[in-house]
């Protein structure tokens, strides 16, 4: 990795919503991509429209709570372009349709199943891309990769009334103390490990909240530097700093993209 953002090639879990708006951005920057997730229809139209714009693009469909997906995924990118140097792990769900809700109303199923899609995939792709990292030769900045995460703003601020889904919190909490302990281990070997905590931001899975006109007046007071919801290309504009060289010194942080969120 260098300073110029062109020069990137980043593995990004998820084809909607944020990691959708991350890669479109860093596309139109020149980053060669490849493209992670379980949605085969919304994986290949993103993976198309990329290539339309004449961005270098590929990816892989498949589970990434599955230890061999996520094998073959970071393989096949690493065939491809030679080495990762960064890895937005986006991909994640809501586990409110499965039980996820407050600890004495939820169901094992809801637990396991947000756990499982939220924590297992960013650790599974940590896992394989950390490796990947530590047997790259440094670029000319001097790094080896950077890992940035994705948790919540629910993790150290929660929002009882319309956001009381506990197995969430615990899943994005797990990844903020993953990342911080990664950093801490990685950055003698120069990767850099990072994590992001959004607040209400506009994508397909905050479709319910976009639609409850009650969560739409608390944002006005939740979120006051907007008054409403985050645009996805915001957090993407922070995503791509953190994975670029233009952040060469920071390692181990949480930073909230929020809206004023924890302070209001």
């Amino acid at each position: 990795m260098t300073n110029n953002r062109s020069s990137l090639t980043i593995l990004i879990t998820g084809s909607s919503g944020i990691a959708e708006a991350t890669a479109r951005l860093a596309g139109e920057g020149g980053a060669r991509l490849f493209i992670a997730g379980i949605e085969r229809g919304q994986v290949e139209r993103l993976i198309a429209e990329l290539r339309e714009q004449g961005v270098t693009v590929d990816g892989h469909v498949g589970d990434l709570s599955e230890e061999a997906v996520v094998r073959e995924a970071v393989s096949r990118c690493r065939e491809l372009y030679g080495r990762i140097d960064g890895l937005f792990n986006v991909v994640g769900m809501s586990g409110r349709r499965y039980g996820d809700g407050p600890v004495h109303e939820s169901t094992v199923e809801g637990w396991r199943m947000t756990l499982r899609h939220n924590l297992d995939p960013t650790w599974l792709m940590c896992r394989e891309v950390a490796g990947v990292m530590l047997g790259q030769s440094p670029n000319a900045a001097g790094g080896r990769g950077a890992i940035l995460n994705m948790t919540s703003v629910l993790a150290a601020a929660p929002e009882a009334s319309h956001f009381a889904t506990h197995a969430y919190a615990a899943a994005k909490g797990a990844i903020s103390s993953l990342t911080i302990a990664m950093a801490s281990y990685y950055a003698a070997h120069r990767v850099r490990v990072n994590a992001i905590a959004p607040g209400l931001v506009r994508t397909p899975m905050s479709a319910r909240a976009q639609t409850n006109p009650e969560i739409i007046e608390l944002m006005k007071k939740k979120q006051p530097l907007h008054e409403d919801l985050i645009e996805a290309v915001d957090v993407a504009r922070t995503a791509l700093f953190l994975l670029s060289d233009e952040s060469r010194s920071i390692t181990g942080e949480i930073l909230n993209i929020d809206a004023g969120w924890r302070v209001s």
